[in-house]
């Protein structure tokens, strides 16, 4: 991918994680609540998941900005496919 597309895409991925840590309700107002997250992280346990996958989806962002999702892509993907 060429660093023409591959950069404002990275940036619009870190955008929508910074959306999620930062407006958490309106994610929480689409999702309701996480029975998982609820059970795992005890009341409010909904919020501390999408403020965490909003991080996740953060590095994600900056992996694709940084061309690094194809070296970690390429690495999965080896792992299935034999030589």
């Amino acid at each position: 991918m060429s660093p023409l597309a591959r950069i404002p895409l990275g940036l619009l991925v870190i955008a929508v994680g910074v959306h999620m840590v930062w407006k958490t309700d309106f994610y929480l107002d689409f999702s309701g609540p996480i029975d998982f997250a609820e059970q795992k992280f005890g009341p409010g346990g909904t919020r501390t998941y999408l403020k965490l996958f909003g991080v996740g989806v953060c590095f994600i962002g900056m992996a694709i900005a940084t061309n690094l999702i194809a070296d970690i892509l390429g690495g999965i993907a080896g792992i299935f496919v034999r030589p």
